[in-house]
């Protein structure tokens, strides 16, 4: 025992420098012991704790003696032992808690994606619905403004369809004096019911187009069908039909649709067509369908 012997060189064994092997120990367990061993491994920690403290008993003892060496290696690994299995113990939870997390993370980007689709599906059905009514109100309006166009018929109009669309002429002989531009009392009646027609086409574009025979100069018959076809133009739109929608072109005589040499001819030429043009996005009616117009 240190200071048994009475020599006074070796009284207080324990002042000497403690053996790496204390020192590596002490270091040991102060490491486990702000780990997290206190946590996860505290029978492990206490054990180790047990083991510091019989080599801290022998170096005050027997000062540093292979005792005291063997005690703090024991002491070391067993700290170290607590240490090692409490860090990988919290790797492990980490770990576990990582997938746990991602998961859930997955659990909820798939929910946020199946409400996403629901939504997507619930927006699609909702815009087939709306499609489907708008093409019924469409399909509707089109119905009305053809049977509109129909009625016209009844009034002694000669109506056609061909690739612009449906085409009502009027003789101008029912319009027009000679060589005037302004319409004849008596024919107003009938541009009343034209005028009611073309309400119906709010969809359409209408053009209203004048034409006149081969006699006089070419100028003053284009003048002549320019005036007419505006005075139709402004009288129907002064009677309800969109002035949006309706415009005036005169035509001369550019566009026969008889022969000029023949006074019948000419009358046939001399006339009024108020062109509604086929809607955007419908196809035109087959002419070879339609009946064949009385006017040629």
């Amino acid at each position: 025992m240190c200071g048994s012997r009475g020599n006074p060189a070796l009284v207080g064994c324990a002042s000497a420098p403690p053996p790496r092997e204390l020192v590596d120990a002490r270091s040991a367990y102060s490491r486990a012991q702000t780990g997290p061993a206190g946590q996860l491994s505290p029978s492990a920690l206490h054990e180790a704790k047990i083991a510091l403290n019989r080599a801290e008993r022998s170096y005050d003892d027997d000062g540093v003696s292979q005792n005291t060496k063997d005690l703090a290696y024991v002491a070391q690994r067993r700290a170290q032992l607590a240490d090692t299995d409490a860090r990988a113990m919290a790797e492990r939870r980490r770990a576990a808690l990582a997938i746990e997390e991602a998961r859930a993370a997955q659990a909820r980007s798939a929910q946020m994606k199946e409400g996403e689709l629901t939504a997507t599906r619930e927006q699609l059905a909702t815009q087939g619905q709306e499609l489907d009514a708008e093409r019924r109100a469409r399909e509707a309006a089109e119905a009305r403004a053809a049977e509109a166009l129909e009625k016209l018929q009844t009034a002694d109009l000669n109506i056609r369809k061909d690739a612009r669309g449906t085409i009502i002429t009027i003789p101008g002989a029912v319009l027009f004096a000679t060589g005037k531009s302004e319409v004849m009392g008596s024919a107003r009646a009938k541009l009343d019911q034209v005028a009611e027609a073309l309400k119906s086409q709010a969809d359409h574009e209408i053009v209203i187009e004048g034409h006149t025979d081969a006699q006089g100069s070419d100028q003053m018959n284009q003048g002549l069908s320019e005036q007419r076809a505006e005075f139709v133009r402004s009288y129907l739109v002064s009677r309800g039909v969109s002035e949006d929608k309706i415009r005036a072109e005169g035509k001369g005589e550019s566009s026969p649709v008889a022969d000029n040499s023949t006074p019948d001819g000419r009358a046939q030429n001399r006339r009024v067509e108020i062109v509604v043009k086929t809607a955007e996005g419908q196809q035109p009616n087959n002419p070879s369908t339609t009946s064949p117009p009385t006017m040629r």
